[in-house]
């Protein structure tokens, strides 16, 4: 687990940082994942079966490549939070952000007092390599990134109050939460949806702080980009492999069905 945050540098220096999402809640599969050579790899804990501990096992395996970890919380617990820092995560990304009150909680979350209330137990921790890294405490509040996802019309409309944050290093446009928000669930390509989130992400930029958000629409993730967004996922493991797994097993089902069908004209003869 190195020190420092290179994504975090990354972003600041607005450098393009391509992701994938990791919902298999697996650490076999999330080190496979590593191994495609993606800039950040999001280890999921709103939506996947993940909990501290599995966070923990990903969190191992994937600090042996260059991939940076970031953890979605399942929300914006300061608890949590504190856990899932003292076991190394350094970028966390937290969901349902709607308002500036709730971006400055979570930037105090993730610092320790006086300038947040994130509790102080790093000798025991991961992050600190158990106290090993004795400046940890000096340097813990700049190495952590944090991003909170901006995901209805409400965060929308604060977004700007959100952006302005101390403590907010980026914002990530949920697209399928903001679709439903939006009146149009399931239906995150609606125009009205993606005008919202073309807007979003200029607003975003024009702030200074990170634009990001996920999309497995490989022409739509280069219009983010080309918006300024600076870290795009490009695809969720559990549908790479679903969608893999099923067009394989269609090729050959295909294959069996026509000679199925051969065999019983054949025997109609």
């Amino acid at each position: 687990m190195a020190s420092g945050n290179l994504f975090k540098s990354a972003l600041l220096a607005r450098r393009p940082q391509i992701g994938l999402w990791l919902s298999m809640a697996d650490a076999y599969l999330a080190e496979v994942s590593a191994s495609a050579a993606f800039d950040w790899l999001l280890i999921d804990g709103e939506h996947a079966p993940n909990d501290v501990r599995s966070t923990l096992a990903q969190l191992q395996v994937l600090a042996a490549y260059p991939a940076h970890a970031v953890v979605r919380a399942v929300e914006g617990d300061v608890a949590l939070i504190k856990q899932l820092l003292d076991i190394g995560a350094q970028t966390l990304l937290i969901p349902m952000v709607e308002t500036a009150e709730q971006a400055s909680a979570m930037a105090a979350a993730v610092r320790y007092p006086p300038q947040g209330v994130r509790g102080v137990g790093s000798a025991v921790g991961r992050a600190s390599r158990w106290n090993a890294r004795s400046d940890y405490m000096d340097v813990a509040d700049s190495e952590v990134c944090l991003l909170v996802q901006a995901e209805s019309v409400l965060a929308l409309k604060n977004l700007a109050a959100i952006c302005a944050v101390d403590g907010v290093d980026g914002v990530f446009i949920g697209p399928a939460d903001l679709a439903a928000s939006m009146g149009h669930r399931s239906n995150p390509a609606h125009p009205e949806v993606q005008a919202a989130i073309e807007a979003a992400i200029v607003t975003i930029v024009a702030s200074g702080k990170a634009a990001g958000t996920l999309t497995s629409d490989n022409a739509l993730a280069r219009r983010y980009l080309e918006l300024g967004c600076t870290f795009v996922a490009v695809g969720v493991d559990v549908l790479v492999y679903a969608n893999a797994a099923r067009q394989l097993a269609n090729a050959f089902r295909e294959t069996s069905d026509h000679r199925l069908t051969a065999n019983r004209i054949n025997a109609a003869y």
